[in-house]
């Protein structure tokens, strides 16, 4: 029997699987940007907008620098400032909160759904002040949020509507993909994602003209030709160079997504029994996976375990938005945000990546029911 020092290691995520399997083609395309010197919005990124736009079902992608700047430009187009107040999910990664934040607004947590760990629909008009200009929610880890309920709350209240899909590529709701059903959706290509980059980049979808030029306005110093700068702008291109990793990997999003389901099935299968909470995916939404997150009480202990047999685990996340320093003033709706505070605690994302294989997510299952058990053997005794 092998010991753990002998166990080829499992990581949370497998950047160099994915990256070696289009490295061929994505040189290949690197190669015309460079003999071209189009490095700059070359027509890779227009390619890549089309194409990508053509994914979600909208008009208009725009790429920018990074995920955090689509929800900045998106805020800036939607003319959301100082004075001006954006609800929000309490549970997401800190640039949903920092977006908000940069435009000079003030952001406001809203407690989160215990099943599907979105926005809790029923506690959004609790939040809504005269102040109160957009909604932001947040299709974490791969389900889209309730966008029907938050459409009809947006249109009562005459509220702005921003999707932060940072983790929602392809994800659908009816057969409708993230990212058409806002006024503007913003995607992150971070290389972890499940369309990623190999750095930085990001992109703001819409189906509105106006928006959308204004948009490229703002990513790019206000210019509509060189050196006339009609707005007060920013610098927020994406690379061309990225936009051919980007143009490699589209090829295959819809296998890489299907595989991630598959491998979300299998989990499944491994932890039908266990005494943990798996993830629950509604009837009327595709979600993608991007992380597979389990939750427990002992999840500290349980990570540790795993780790000690070569499995990477995370945690996403492990502070509500509220607790970080510069957002620590914001209001919380119902104040504390106790299901995000009691969730945070118990999360724990499982290796997830389209390159799993079976035995490797046996291995893992093996491993969570083995602690689980230990842990139960333990409690019995006590």
């Amino acid at each position: 029997m092998s010991s753990n020092a002998d166990l080829t290691p499992i990581p949370l995520v497998d950047l160099q699987t994915q990256s070696r399997q289009i490295k061929a083609d994505v040189l290949r395309r690197m190669g015309e940007v460079i003999d071209a010197a189009r490095y700059i919005l070359g027509q890779e990124v227009q390619e890549f907008e089309a194409l990508f736009a053509d994914y979600c079902g909208t008009d208009h992608c725009i790429g920018v620098a990074n995920g955090t700047e689509a929800i900045h430009l998106a805020l800036r187009a939607l003319d959301i400032g100082p004075g001006d107040e954006v609800i929000t999910a309490g549970n997401s990664f800190a640039a949903t909160g920092f977006a908000i934040a940069h435009t000079g607004a003030s952001p406001v947590f809203v407690d989160i759904d215990p099943v599907d760990f979105n926005i809790d629909v029923t506690q959004i008009e609790n939040a809504i002040t005269e102040k109160t200009k957009a909604i932001i929610p947040v299709h974490l880890f791969g389900q889209p949020a309730r966008m029907k309920e938050i459409r009809e709350i947006a249109d009562r209240h005459h509220l702005r509507i921003i999707e932060d899909s940072a983790q929602g590529h392809g994800a659908e709701i009816n057969g409708h993909r993230c990212g058409a059903f806002g006024d503007i959706g913003c995607f992150s290509f971070y290389p972890g994602k499940n369309l990623g980059a190999f750095g930085d980049g990001g992109a703001t979808t819409t189906n509105d003209p106006e928006l959308a030029e204004k948009l490229r306005l703002l990513r790019n110093y206000g210019q509509k030709q060189k050196n006339r700068h009609d707005l007060l702008a920013f610098n927020s291109r994406l690379d061309t160079i990225q936009a051919c990793v980007l143009l490699s990997k589209m090829q295959h999003i819809e296998q890489w997504t299907e595989q991630r389901k598959t491998v979300a099935k299998w989990y499944r299968e491994e932890l039908a029994d266990a005494d943990l909470v798996l993830p629950q995916e509604r009837g009327d939404v595709r979600h993608v996976y991007h992380l597979f997150v389990i939750r427990t009480p002992h999840r500290n202990e349980l990570a540790e375990s795993l780790a000690a047999k070569k499995i990477a685990t995370g945690i996403h996340y492990p502070n509500p938005l509220s607790t970080a320093t510069p957002l620590s003033d914001s209001p919380t709706v119902p104040m504390g945000l106790p299901v995000c505070r009691q969730i945070a605690e118990e999360i724990l994302s499982l290796p997830m990546y389209p390159e799993m294989n079976r035995e490797q997510v046996a291995r893992v299952g093996a491993g969570v029911r083995e602690f689980l058990a230990q842990k139960s053997q333990t409690v019995a005794m006590a």
